[in-house]
Protein backbone atom coordinates (compact mmCIF):
# COMPACT_ATOMS: atom_id res chain seq x y z
CA UNK A 1 0.00 0.00 0.00
CA UNK A 2 1.52 3.28 -1.20
CA UNK A 3 1.39 5.82 1.30
CA UNK A 4 -0.53 8.95 1.45
CA UNK A 5 0.90 12.36 -0.22
CA UNK A 6 -0.61 15.52 -0.12
CA UNK A 7 -0.81 17.45 -2.83
CA UNK A 8 -1.04 21.69 -2.09
CA UNK A 9 -2.86 23.75 -4.78
CA UNK A 10 -1.97 26.93 -6.88
CA UNK A 11 -4.37 29.48 -6.72
CA UNK A 12 -5.30 31.76 -9.56
CA UNK A 13 -7.54 34.71 -9.97
CA UNK A 14 -10.02 35.02 -12.98
CA UNK A 15 -11.45 38.20 -11.95
CA UNK A 16 -14.62 39.21 -10.48
CA UNK A 17 -13.49 37.40 -6.91
CA UNK A 18 -13.35 34.35 -8.29
CA UNK A 19 -10.46 32.40 -7.13
CA UNK A 20 -9.57 28.74 -8.54
CA UNK A 21 -7.79 26.53 -6.84
CA UNK A 22 -5.96 23.54 -9.08
CA UNK A 23 -4.35 20.78 -7.41
CA UNK A 24 -4.14 18.64 -10.88
CA UNK A 25 -2.00 18.39 -12.93
CA UNK A 26 1.23 19.01 -9.98
CA UNK A 27 4.23 18.12 -10.73
CA UNK A 28 4.15 16.09 -7.68
CA UNK A 29 1.38 13.97 -9.49
CA UNK A 30 -0.05 14.54 -12.94
CA UNK A 31 -3.25 12.42 -12.67
CA UNK A 32 -5.76 10.44 -10.79
CA UNK A 33 -6.66 7.58 -13.06
CA UNK A 34 -7.93 9.33 -16.04
CA UNK A 35 -8.62 12.58 -14.43
CA UNK A 36 -6.10 15.17 -15.63
CA UNK A 37 -7.54 18.10 -14.26
CA UNK A 38 -8.90 19.64 -10.96
CA UNK A 39 -10.20 23.11 -9.59
CA UNK A 40 -12.01 23.95 -7.09
CA UNK A 41 -14.01 27.39 -8.04
CA UNK A 42 -15.41 29.22 -5.02
CA UNK A 43 -17.69 29.33 -3.44
CA UNK A 44 -18.02 33.21 -4.21
CA UNK A 45 -20.36 35.54 -3.84
CA UNK A 46 -20.14 38.07 -6.46
CA UNK A 47 -20.85 41.89 -5.94
CA UNK A 48 -23.52 43.67 -7.64
CA UNK A 49 -22.80 43.42 -11.68
CA UNK A 50 -19.94 41.05 -10.85
CA UNK A 51 -19.96 37.29 -12.14
CA UNK A 52 -18.14 34.57 -13.79
CA UNK A 53 -17.60 35.02 -17.59
CA UNK A 54 -14.99 33.12 -19.60
CA UNK A 55 -14.86 33.75 -23.29
CA UNK A 56 -14.59 30.99 -26.48
CA UNK A 57 -11.83 28.59 -25.87
CA UNK A 58 -11.23 25.55 -27.59
CA UNK A 59 -9.98 21.92 -25.97
CA UNK A 60 -9.09 18.71 -27.47
CA UNK A 61 -8.45 14.89 -26.44
CA UNK A 62 -10.54 15.53 -22.81
CA UNK A 63 -13.85 15.54 -21.77
CA UNK A 64 -14.52 18.21 -19.41
CA UNK A 65 -17.06 17.63 -16.38
CA UNK A 66 -18.51 20.30 -14.52
CA UNK A 67 -20.20 19.42 -10.80
CA UNK A 68 -21.88 22.67 -9.96
CA UNK A 69 -22.33 23.14 -5.97
CA UNK A 70 -24.08 26.56 -5.95
CA UNK A 71 -25.08 29.19 -8.60
CA UNK A 72 -26.49 28.89 -11.84
CA UNK A 73 -23.99 28.28 -15.02
CA UNK A 74 -24.94 28.48 -19.03
CA UNK A 75 -22.82 26.38 -21.44
CA UNK A 76 -22.74 27.14 -24.75
CA UNK A 77 -20.33 25.75 -27.73
CA UNK A 78 -19.30 25.07 -30.66
CA UNK A 79 -21.84 22.38 -31.78
CA UNK A 80 -24.90 24.75 -30.65
CA UNK A 81 -25.37 23.26 -27.30
CA UNK A 82 -26.90 25.76 -24.65
CA UNK A 83 -27.32 24.63 -21.40
CA UNK A 84 -28.10 25.70 -17.84
CA UNK A 85 -26.62 23.88 -15.34
CA UNK A 86 -27.87 23.78 -11.74
CA UNK A 87 -26.50 22.67 -7.93
CA UNK A 88 -26.37 18.77 -8.20
CA UNK A 89 -26.03 18.31 -12.07
CA UNK A 90 -23.21 17.46 -14.28
CA UNK A 91 -22.28 18.86 -17.80
CA UNK A 92 -19.87 16.86 -19.66
CA UNK A 93 -18.19 18.05 -22.79
CA UNK A 94 -16.54 15.58 -25.12
CA UNK A 95 -13.78 17.67 -26.96
CA UNK A 96 -12.29 14.70 -29.10
CA UNK A 97 -11.44 16.34 -32.74
CA UNK A 98 -11.80 19.92 -31.66
CA UNK A 99 -14.69 22.01 -29.73
CA UNK A 100 -15.14 25.39 -28.33
CA UNK A 101 -16.91 27.01 -25.67
CA UNK A 102 -18.24 29.76 -22.88
CA UNK A 103 -19.56 29.35 -19.56
CA UNK A 104 -21.12 32.73 -17.95
CA UNK A 105 -23.03 32.47 -14.24
CA UNK A 106 -26.42 33.20 -15.17
CA UNK A 107 -27.41 36.21 -12.68
CA UNK A 108 -24.49 38.46 -11.92
CA UNK A 109 -24.03 39.47 -8.48
CA UNK A 110 -25.21 35.89 -6.84
CA UNK A 111 -22.72 33.11 -5.15
CA UNK A 112 -21.16 30.33 -7.29
CA UNK A 113 -19.39 27.16 -6.13
CA UNK A 114 -18.59 24.52 -8.75
CA UNK A 115 -15.54 21.82 -9.32
CA UNK A 116 -14.35 21.65 -12.75
CA UNK A 117 -12.04 18.51 -14.18
CA UNK A 118 -10.96 17.45 -17.10
CA UNK A 119 -10.88 13.56 -18.34
CA UNK A 120 -7.89 12.63 -20.57
CA UNK A 121 -9.39 10.62 -23.70
CA UNK A 122 -7.79 7.05 -24.45
CA UNK A 123 -5.43 7.08 -27.63
CA UNK A 124 -8.49 5.13 -29.04
CA UNK A 125 -11.13 7.93 -28.40
CA UNK A 126 -8.81 11.30 -28.75
CA UNK A 127 -9.75 12.20 -32.20
CA UNK A 128 -14.09 11.15 -31.60
CA UNK A 129 -16.50 13.58 -33.00
CA UNK A 130 -17.12 15.90 -30.36
CA UNK A 131 -20.18 15.83 -28.57
CA UNK A 132 -22.26 17.21 -25.09
CA UNK A 133 -23.90 15.58 -22.33
CA UNK A 134 -26.27 17.17 -19.30
CA UNK A 135 -27.03 15.11 -16.48
CA UNK A 136 -29.80 16.47 -14.44
CA UNK A 137 -30.57 13.57 -11.87
CA UNK A 138 -27.46 11.19 -10.61
CA UNK A 139 -27.39 8.85 -7.69
CA UNK A 140 -27.65 9.31 -4.55
CA UNK A 141 -27.69 7.91 -1.22
CA UNK A 142 -27.04 8.42 2.68
CA UNK A 143 -24.53 6.68 4.79
CA UNK A 144 -22.84 7.21 8.07
CA UNK A 145 -24.51 10.96 8.32
CA UNK A 146 -23.35 11.57 5.15
CA UNK A 147 -25.14 12.50 1.28
CA UNK A 148 -22.73 10.45 -1.24
CA UNK A 149 -23.44 11.38 -5.20
CA UNK A 150 -22.05 9.01 -7.64
CA UNK A 151 -20.73 11.85 -10.91
CA UNK A 152 -19.39 9.28 -12.83
CA UNK A 153 -18.24 5.28 -13.23
CA UNK A 154 -19.52 3.17 -10.65
CA UNK A 155 -19.18 2.28 -7.03
CA UNK A 156 -20.96 -1.02 -6.38
CA UNK A 157 -23.82 -1.91 -7.48
CA UNK A 158 -24.40 1.66 -8.47
CA UNK A 159 -23.82 3.14 -12.07
CA UNK A 160 -23.68 6.98 -13.10
CA UNK A 161 -25.38 7.58 -16.50
CA UNK A 162 -22.36 10.05 -17.72
CA UNK A 163 -20.72 8.17 -20.86
CA UNK A 164 -16.95 7.98 -19.91
CA UNK A 165 -14.57 5.88 -21.88
CA UNK A 166 -12.10 4.83 -18.92
CA UNK A 167 -12.42 2.54 -15.95
CA UNK A 168 -12.67 5.51 -12.91
CA UNK A 169 -15.19 6.99 -10.25
CA UNK A 170 -15.82 9.92 -8.78
CA UNK A 171 -17.92 10.84 -5.92
CA UNK A 172 -19.40 13.83 -4.09
CA UNK A 173 -19.41 13.87 -0.32
CA UNK A 174 -21.64 16.45 1.94
CA UNK A 175 -21.69 16.15 5.18
CA UNK A 176 -24.81 17.80 7.17
CA UNK A 177 -23.33 15.62 10.67
CA UNK A 178 -20.48 14.72 12.31
CA UNK A 179 -19.75 11.09 10.03
CA UNK A 180 -17.30 8.53 9.75
CA UNK A 181 -17.16 6.70 6.31
CA UNK A 182 -15.57 3.45 5.63
CA UNK A 183 -15.36 3.40 1.46
CA UNK A 184 -14.79 0.07 -0.84
CA UNK A 185 -11.88 0.75 -2.88
CA UNK A 186 -10.73 -1.32 -6.21
CA UNK A 187 -7.40 -2.32 -5.67
CA UNK A 188 -6.35 -1.79 -9.14
CA UNK A 189 -7.07 1.63 -9.02
CA UNK A 190 -5.37 4.70 -7.91
CA UNK A 191 -7.15 7.19 -5.57
CA UNK A 192 -7.27 10.96 -4.75
CA UNK A 193 -9.39 13.38 -2.17
CA UNK A 194 -9.89 16.89 -2.37
CA UNK A 195 -11.30 18.36 0.78
CA UNK A 196 -13.86 21.24 -1.04
CA UNK A 197 -15.56 22.86 2.39
CA UNK A 198 -13.99 21.83 5.59
CA UNK A 199 -11.32 19.65 6.68
CA UNK A 200 -11.19 15.95 7.19
CA UNK A 201 -9.10 12.88 8.17
CA UNK A 202 -7.95 10.08 6.21
CA UNK A 203 -7.03 6.76 8.44
CA UNK A 204 -6.63 9.35 10.99
CA UNK A 205 -4.32 12.27 9.11
CA UNK A 206 -5.85 15.50 8.10
CA UNK A 207 -6.11 16.93 5.19
CA UNK A 208 -7.10 20.65 4.92
CA UNK A 209 -9.49 22.31 2.50
CA UNK A 210 -8.23 22.78 -0.62
CA UNK A 211 -5.19 19.99 -0.95
CA UNK A 212 -5.52 16.83 -2.73
CA UNK A 213 -4.76 13.54 -0.89
CA UNK A 214 -2.78 11.00 -3.27
CA UNK A 215 -3.58 7.69 -2.57
CA UNK A 216 -2.02 5.95 -5.01
CA UNK A 217 -2.94 1.72 -5.83
CA UNK A 218 -3.50 -1.09 -3.72
CA UNK A 219 -6.07 -0.06 -0.84
CA UNK A 220 -9.41 -2.13 -0.53
CA UNK A 221 -10.56 0.67 1.64
CA UNK A 222 -10.46 3.96 3.56
CA UNK A 223 -11.38 5.35 6.64
CA UNK A 224 -12.82 9.11 6.54
CA UNK A 225 -13.28 11.15 9.59
CA UNK A 226 -15.43 14.55 8.30
CA UNK A 227 -16.87 17.01 10.69
CA UNK A 228 -20.70 18.57 10.30
CA UNK A 229 -20.62 21.04 6.85
CA UNK A 230 -17.49 19.05 5.56
CA UNK A 231 -17.85 18.40 1.34
CA UNK A 232 -15.28 15.84 -0.04
CA UNK A 233 -14.37 15.19 -4.13
CA UNK A 234 -13.55 11.48 -4.32
CA UNK A 235 -12.02 10.48 -7.56
CA UNK A 236 -10.33 7.34 -8.41
CA UNK A 237 -9.39 5.28 -11.73
CA UNK A 238 -6.86 2.67 -13.48
CA UNK A 239 -3.95 4.59 -13.87
CA UNK A 240 -3.67 5.88 -17.15
CA UNK A 241 -1.54 3.86 -19.28
CA UNK A 242 -0.64 6.62 -22.02
CA UNK A 243 1.64 9.37 -21.17
CA UNK A 244 -0.24 12.58 -22.04
CA UNK A 245 0.76 16.06 -22.39
CA UNK A 246 -1.15 18.76 -20.89
CA UNK A 247 -0.99 22.42 -22.54
CA UNK A 248 -3.47 25.09 -21.99
CA UNK A 249 -7.05 24.19 -23.00
CA UNK A 250 -5.41 20.88 -25.12
CA UNK A 251 -4.79 17.10 -24.23
CA UNK A 252 -2.79 14.87 -26.58
CA UNK A 253 -0.49 12.43 -27.04
CA UNK A 254 2.53 13.99 -29.01
CA UNK A 255 4.10 17.89 -29.47
CA UNK A 256 2.37 17.41 -32.76
CA UNK A 257 -0.91 17.17 -30.99
CA UNK A 258 -0.45 20.20 -29.55
CA UNK A 259 0.90 22.62 -31.90
CA UNK A 260 -1.47 21.26 -34.78
CA UNK A 261 -4.38 22.56 -32.25
CA UNK A 262 -3.26 25.71 -31.11
CA UNK A 263 -2.57 26.63 -35.09
CA UNK A 264 -6.15 25.73 -36.28
CA UNK A 265 -7.37 27.78 -33.13
CA UNK A 266 -5.05 30.80 -33.93
CA UNK A 267 -6.47 30.75 -37.81
CA UNK A 268 -10.03 30.61 -36.69
CA UNK A 269 -9.99 27.32 -38.57
CA UNK A 270 -13.31 25.32 -38.55
CA UNK A 271 -12.23 22.29 -36.70
CA UNK A 272 -13.28 24.02 -33.59
CA UNK A 273 -16.49 25.97 -35.17
CA UNK A 274 -17.75 29.00 -33.44
CA UNK A 275 -19.66 29.58 -30.58
CA UNK A 276 -23.79 31.08 -30.92
CA UNK A 277 -22.98 33.45 -33.47
CA UNK A 278 -19.27 33.91 -33.76
CA UNK A 279 -18.96 37.61 -31.66
CA UNK A 280 -18.26 35.60 -28.46
CA UNK A 281 -14.84 37.38 -26.63
CA UNK A 282 -12.41 34.57 -28.24
CA UNK A 283 -9.37 33.34 -25.81
CA UNK A 284 -6.14 33.62 -27.50
CA UNK A 285 -3.67 31.03 -26.80
CA UNK A 286 -0.54 31.42 -24.85
CA UNK A 287 3.12 30.46 -27.21
CA UNK A 288 4.12 26.80 -26.90
CA UNK A 289 6.42 25.90 -23.64
CA UNK A 290 8.65 23.93 -25.90
CA UNK A 291 12.42 25.71 -26.64
CA UNK A 292 13.24 23.85 -29.55
CA UNK A 293 13.58 20.48 -31.10
CA UNK A 294 15.78 19.42 -28.42
CA UNK A 295 13.32 20.28 -25.07
CA UNK A 296 11.40 17.44 -23.92
CA UNK A 297 9.92 18.59 -21.18
CA UNK A 298 6.40 17.54 -20.63
CA UNK A 299 3.93 21.14 -20.26
CA UNK A 300 1.95 21.32 -17.99
CA UNK A 301 -1.37 23.85 -17.72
Amino acid sequence: MNPLVRIQPRSADLGDGMRVRRTLPNRQQRMVGAWCFLDHAGPVHFEPGKGLHVGAHPHIGLQTFTWLIEGEVLHRDSLGNEQLIRPGQVNLMTAGHGIAHTEDSLHDGVRLHAAQLWIALPPEHQDCAPAFDHYPTLPQWREGGAELTLLAGRYGQRTAPARIHSALVGIDIACDEASALTLALDPSFEYGLMALVGDLKIDGETIRTDELAYLGKGRGELHLALPAGARVLFLGGEPFDEPVQMWWNFVGFSRADIAQAQAAWERGDERFGAVGDGRARRLVAPPLPWRGPGDTRIPHT
